[in-house]
C-alpha cells in the first residue's frame, strides 16, 4: 500500500523518480524499490517523502485522513507522536554518543602528547646499525613527527566538536 501512494502521489505531483530522488538525496533506483515494494523507507526518510510531496505521512501509509472519523485521527495523532518521540531519542543518543567520542579524542590525543613528552624521543638514543633498531626507531620517529603535527588540528576539532553537540539548554 505504500509503495502505491508513494508512487501515485508522486505522480500526480508531475515528478519523476530521478526527480524524487534528487530532492531526498537518494539515487532513482532507491525511488524505484520503493514503488515496487521491494524495500521500505525508515522512518526520517517517509518523514522526508511526505515533505517531499507535501503530503501527510498517514496518507503515504494509506489512512485517508479525509474520511476519518475522531478516533481514527486520534489514533494516527498518537502514532505521529510516538514516531516523533522515537525519532527524537534517537537523535539525542546519537548527538550523546558523538560528543562523549569527541571527548575520547581530547583525552587519547592528550594521553598520547604526555606519552610522547615522558619517552623525550627515546629513538635519538638508539643504535641505527641494528637494522631491525632502525625501522623500529625511523617508524617511532615517524609518528611522532607526523603526531605533533596533527595534534593541535585533532584537537582543535574535537573540541569544536565538543561544543557543537554539548545538550542545548531550551
Amino acid at each position: 500500500m505504500l509503495s502505491e501512494n508513494i508512487k501515485a502521489i508522486r505522480k500526480s505531483k508531475g515528478l519523476s523518480q530521478e526527480e524524487l530522488a534528487i530532492k531526498l538525496n537518494v539515487v532513482r533506483q532507491t525511488v524505484s524499490k520503493w514503488e515496487n515494494g521491494l524495500s521500505v523507507p525508515d522512518s526520517d526518510m517517509l518523514i522526508s517523502i511526505s515533505e517531499s510531496l507535501e503530503t501527510p505521512v498517514s496518507t503515504l501509509l494509506g489512512e485517508t485522513v479525509a474520511a476519518a472519523d475522531a478516533d481514527a485521527l486520534k489514533s494516527i495523532s498518537e502514532k505521529l507522536e510516538v514516531i516523533n518521540l522515537q525519532l527524537s531519542r534517537r537523535k539525542i543518543a546519537v548527538r550523546k554518543m558523538i560528543h562523549w567520542l569527541f571527548i575520547a579524542l581530547c583525552a587519547v590525543t592528550a594521553v598520547i602528547f604526555a606519552v610522547l613528552s615522558v619517552l623525550n624521543s627515546p629513538y635519538l638514543g638508539l643504535d641505527y646499525n641494528d637494522p631491525e633498531t632502525a625501522v623500529m626507531g625511523t617508524v617511532f620517529h615517524a609518528f611522532e613527527w607526523l603526531f605533533v603535527r596533527l595534534a593541535p588540528i585533532i584537537l582543535t576539532g574535537a573540541i569544536v566538536g565538543i561544543f557543537l553537540t554539548r545538550k542545548q539548554e531550551r
